[in-house]
């Protein structure tokens, strides 16, 4: 009954799913509104509400001078359809010389459902599932793209009124469709509005005026009005970058918190529509040059002899980053046990090598298969996985419960297998190298990011030797500490510290779980974390049992093994869905999501550029992230250069991050690059420090600011 319980109330959770986002800016959450139920021909509304921090605004259909409008990606049931959002009434935000059209405060998007008799409701709870992915942008000084994907189950047999008041009040600062007619006379360069049908008592009174169609008219230029007895008319300017000739011009007119909509007839020919806006070829083969020198110096320039250098001092260092701590209790453990036998002790080194060696040329050799075969893959590849991701937590927890002693795998083995472990220790120490590689994927030591970068562009047997020798340079201090008899030395006696020098490292173990759940809860979401944590105590229960005798073993296994496999059932659910590439906001407000060609168009605009290339499962990221690029020194640097900064986040595989790194010959995270606009792209080092950085920023050189003509609405972040 117990498990019935819990399998029941977590697939209700799952079906339920997750209906709010919020960010440091907004607070977006998915509602609906049913009031007669899920009924062919009834009334059913959807929408995203929107709720804006002081300050902060996000956009109408028709931005206006510059950004986006919110964007809705609905995936509904077999005969459900979606209708178009019923805009509300937008204000006007001038920023500078420009005018954007938008909503603070609190907004909410409705769009009507159509329901048809084709659907059918679904099985589990009987309720009308919607899935939307959202986009919006929402802006202050700084413009931050955010995305959200939301799911809520609409129970078919029962009426939804929570929200009404709500919707209401979103249909009420709807603008009302006008009954009378409107023209639109195109006049040379201006457009000459007529309309008629108003209510009385608007007359003599100025009315605010907002074009649905985008990049038609110019936003920011005065315009006129002026009442001809019972006929609105207005005079605006055309754009000189108009990128379209509609016939019908919809417009809306308000008056206070009240709005019209009608569709103005367009008479007339259109003036000839301007060139579209592009860089300058000149502009363009500049930031092109920038960028191939910079891969150029970073990767590509590389003769091989000074590649395999790199690798091997970036398999050094490899062993002092955080993410390969965990295995050190293993070999520290081992040693001990080998001391006084140096042929073990020996063997022990060298098979561990071996498993180190042998699992980096596994690594590039699928790597470097896969690139061949067309593939955009870099180092760390399979923890853009997040199935792999859950299956390393598992593992991890596993060898933290052993190391803790809550089980023995001897315990939990057959006799003949627990035999075979014993008399084979060197497979033992083998597959601990293999261990140690998996931990250490996420990483990018200093000299090892070159090297990787050349790697997959070489010859294949020349790749896998660079590979190879990374992994020779990891291995090569056990190797050396396991064939020099003075090391042992230096060991104090096994004892009693061994069991709980044991037990200690058991909790870096724990800590590496706790790292995966926030990888994972980064890439698929909180739903995801939170049944991985089931699976992990589920499993904790089922290791415990196998140590159990008897009937007793039989009965807590049964239970265990159920409670696991409903957890495992209901994680695979939630890790099917994965959310693309940047999907989530960065969170610190000084930084905006990479694009590609962001980052050169900022640059012609006379900012300075600054790029983090990261990933949650990349430690040496999160360090750097921490200890370096949230410095309020750091970013005070960064503001009094009017650095632009962007985070291209490599969390879930993106091939134009990827194809990105190849430009500066990498192959991994992290990268940081500097754009300064005077000679090629500053690529600074894996392991970064506030000292250099600040050191870098300090010698930029001061750009002069460029001329820009009138942006297309998606040039995001230059500013006016």
């Amino acid at each position: 009954m117990l498990l019935l319980t819990l399998w029941g109330g977590a697939a209700s959770a799952q079906l339920g799913g997750k209906s709010v986002v919020a960010t440091e800016r907004t607070r977006a959450e998915l509602l609906a509104h049913a009031p007669d139920g899920l009924e062919p021909g009834k009334p059913v509304w959807v929408g995203l509400q929107l709720a804006h921090q002081p300050e902060w605004h996000s956009y109408w259909k028709n931005p206006g001078d510059s950004g986006l409008p919110t964007k809705l990606e609905w995936k509904l049931p077999v005969g459900v359809l979606a209708g178009e959002i019923a805009w509300p009434m937008p204000r006007k935000y001038p920023i500078g010389t420009l005018i954007n059209y938008g909503y603070e405060h609190t907004v909410l998007l409705p769009v009507p459902l159509t329901i048809t008799p084709e659907f059918k409701p679904s099985l589990l709870g009987g309720a009308l599932e919607v899935k939307l992915k959202a986009q919006w942008l929402v802006c202050r000084k700084e413009c931050i793209p955010e995305e959200g994907e939301f799911l809520l189950a609409i129970p078919a047999r029962s009426a939804i009124a929570l929200h009404g008041p709500v919707f209401q009040a979103s249909f009420a600062a709807q603008p009302k469709q006008l009954a009378g007619k409107a023209t639109a006379t195109i006049d040379e360069n201006s457009l000459r509005l007529r309309v008629s049908g108003l209510p009385a008592d608007l007359r003599e009174t100025p009315l605010e005026f907002f074009p649905e169609s985008q990049e038609v008219i110019e936003t920011s230029a005065p315009w006129s009005q002026a009442w001809e007895g019972k006929i609105w008319t207005a005079r605006v300017p055309l754009s000189p970058q108009r990128s379209q000739s509609p016939d019908v011009m919809p417009i809306v007119l308000t008056q206070g918190n009240k709005g019209w909509r009608v569709d103005a007839l367009v008479q007339g020919p259109w003036p000839a529509m301007a060139a579209p806006v592009t860089m300058s070829p000149a502009l363009q083969e500049a930031l092109r040059k920038n960028v191939i020198a910079a891969g150029t110096e970073s990767g590509s320039g590389l003769s091989l002899m000074v590649a395999l250098l790199g690798a091997l001092l970036g398999g050094l260092i490899l062993n002092l980053m955080p993410c390969v701590f965990p295995v050190l209790a293993i070999k520290v453990v081992g040693f001990t046990q080998h001391a006084a036998n140096q042929r073990a002790r020996r063997l022990d080194g060298a098979a561990y090598s071996a498993g180190v060696v042998a699992s980096f040329m596994a690594l590039g050799l699928i790597l470097v298969a896969l690139r061949g075969a067309g593939q955009q893959l870099g180092w760390g590849f399979q923890l853009q996985v997040p199935g792999v991701v859950a299956a390393l937590a598992v593992l991890f927890a596993l060898l933290g419960l052993n190391l803790a002693g809550l089980f023995e795998v001897r315990q939990c083995i057959p006799a003949r297998l627990a035999s075979l472990q014993s008399n084979n220790p060197v497979a033992n120490a083998f597959l601990s190298g293999v261990l140690a590689v998996v931990v250490a994927s996420p990483c990018t030591a200093p000299f090892m990011g070159a090297a990787l970068g050349l790697a997959v562009a070489l010859p294949a047997a020349q790749a896998i030797l660079i590979f190879a020798t990374l992994g020779a340079g990891m291995a090569l201090p056990y190797l050396v500490a396991s064939w020099i008899p003075a090391f042992t030395q230096l060991l104090p006696r096994p004892g009693e510290w061994t069991v709980t020098f044991r037990k200690l490292m058991a909790y870096p173990m724990f800590a590496a779980v706790a790292w995966l759940i926030w990888v994972l809860g980064q890439q698929t979401g909180i739903d995801a974390a939170g049944a991985l944590l089931a699976v992990l105590v589920a499993t904790s229960m089922l290791a415990w049992s196998l140590s159990l005798l008897g009937r007793t073993r039989l009965i807590v296994g049964g239970i265990a093994v159920a409670w696991t496999a409903g957890c495992a059932w209901l994680l695979v659910g939630q890790i099917s869905t994965v959310r693309p590439p940047q999907a989530a906001a960065v969170s610190d407000s000084v930084w905006q999501n990479w694009a590609p060609g962001r980052a050169e168009l900022l640059l012609a605009s006379g900012r300075p550029v600054f790029v983090d290339f990261t990933a949650a499962w990349c430690v040496t990221c999160q360090y750097n992230k921490k200890t370096v690029l949230q410095d309020p020194q750091v970013l005070a640097a960064f503001a009094s250069k009017d650095v632009a900064l962007l985070r291209a986040d490599w969390t879930i595989r993106d091939p134009e991050i990827t194809a990105e790194l190849g430009k500066f010959g990498r192959s991994g995270v992290p990268l940081y690059v500097l754009y300064s606009g005077n000679g090629p792209a500053q690529v600074l080092s894996e392991m970064l420090s506030a000292s250099e950085l600040r050191a870098t920023l300090s010698a930029l050189p001061s750009i002069p600011s460029l001329p820009v003509p009138h942006a297309p609405q998606q040039f995001l972040g230059l500013r006016p």
